[in-house]
């Protein structure tokens, strides 16, 4: 059984400096569509989600904040991938099950996300290196 219940996969997180030049490469290279843009103050960044044929989503990452923690991601890793997204049906229960079996986390609380979900963040070092997102999807 595992800790967190099985959800899919939301989206692939992607960390760019230049939002409306990165929106356009995913159009031209990859055939993408803009489903939703906008800016989440709460953590310093503004988003585009790029729709993939079928299900597959990438979302476009640019911070606001040059203090913030997508601008110091960039300017650590430089541009690439950031995280890697999935659903949840309860993050409040899912974050309580993973921090009793001590899994590093980031976030132990939600906070809001894009597109109004509530969002928490696992730590890389618990999954190989990888940032990974929980996403509650707005009622």
């Amino acid at each position: 059984m595992s800790l967190i219940p099985p959800g899919r996969i939301d989206h692939i997180g992607i960390a760019v400096r230049d939002l409306n030049l990165a929106r356009t490469t995913y159009e031209s290279v990859l055939g993408a569509e803009l489903s939703g843009c906008e800016v989440v103050e709460q953590q310093g960044v503004e988003v585009a989600f790029m729709q993939l044929p079928g299900d597959t989503r990438v979302e476009l990452i640019a911070p606001t904040d040059r203090h913030g923690a997508v601008a110091r991601f960039l300017d650590t890793h430089g541009e690439g991938m950031h995280h890697i997204c999935i659903t949840v049906e309860d993050i409040e229960e899912t974050l309580a099950v993973l921090e009793k079996a001590q899994v590093p986390l980031v976030d132990k609380k939600p906070r809001r996300g894009a597109e109004g979900s509530r969002i928490a963040f696992v730590h890389p070092a618990s999954l190989g290196g990888v940032l990974l997102e929980l996403k509650q999807k707005a009622n």
